[in-house]
């Protein structure tokens, strides 16, 4: 006979069932957060990856975000000791006539995993795993780990990746509602300094304060840049 433990059993719709049916119709789906997890180091991203290779959790999607200097494959971008972003980005939009073959390959890493999650043959992956598959696949490790992000239940990256207002806003991460934990928090107090500390050189103040003479002398927004100029001068 009919159950008696849910609508089933008088054979009617309840009002919460004829929602979620509403909702499966219209293909609304429930929020499901992420986990960002943030390490003081990509050294230790690396352990916590290999750790949970371990797990039974070991195929649960995932990415790792870094910087250009740990995923980078292009020949001339990572063979470069600095600029590596400024380069990256003049290839992206093809200043000199050239641009990144790589970056046009990102679908091929990303279908990649895409297809290992299907056939369930998706395992824990470290970011020297993705830039040896980059570099197989000649399709960029950094785009790549950054597409993976919107299908990824844990994302792991540094902790200024989460701190920093300008990374999180250039690497798209949205923390509402999601689920963040912090690898040894006791680091975060020198990480968020960090994060809003900005460092310049002698010359660079003395290139500055050379600029702010001159608006000021010829009169241009001198209430602006008077207060400017007092700063320059008192560390000059």
């Amino acid at each position: 006979g009919p159950c008696t433990e849910c609508s089933c059993s008088s054979g009617k719709e309840t009002d919460k069932d004829a929602s979620n049916t509403k909702k499966k119709e219209s293909g609304d789906r429930s929020f499901i957060p992420k986990i960002f997890f943030g390490t003081r180091t990509h050294k230790q991203i690396s352990q916590i990856t290999r750790e949970l290779k371990r797990t039974a959790y070991s195929s649960v999607p995932m990415t790792i975000l870094s910087s250009r200097d740990y995923t980078c494959i292009h020949p001339v971008v990572s063979g470069s000791g600095s600029n590596r972003n400024e380069m990256c980005v003049e290839l992206l939009e093809g200043k000199h006539g050239k641009s990144c073959l790589y970056y046009h390959g990102v679908h091929k890493l990303s279908e990649h995993h895409a297809l290992q999650s299907a056939h369930r043959m998706y395992q824990a992956w470290d970011i020297e795993d993705l830039v040896s598959l980059g570099k197989k696949l000649r399709a960029c490790a950094y785009f790549a780990a950054r597409e993976l992000m919107v299908g990824a239940d844990i994302v792991f990256c540094p902790y200024n990746y989460l701190l920093d207002p300008q990374i999180r806003e250039s690497m798209e991460i949205n923390l509402k509602g999601q689920v963040v934990i912090l690898d040894e928090a006791h680091n975060i107090e020198d990480c968020a300094r960090e994060s809003v500390s900005y460092g310049v050189t002698e010359s660079q103040l003395r290139a500055a304060r050379e600029e702010l003479d001159f608006m000021v002398n010829n009169n241009i927004r001198q209430k602006d840049h008077k207060p400017l100029q007092a700063v320059c001068c008192s560390l000059t």
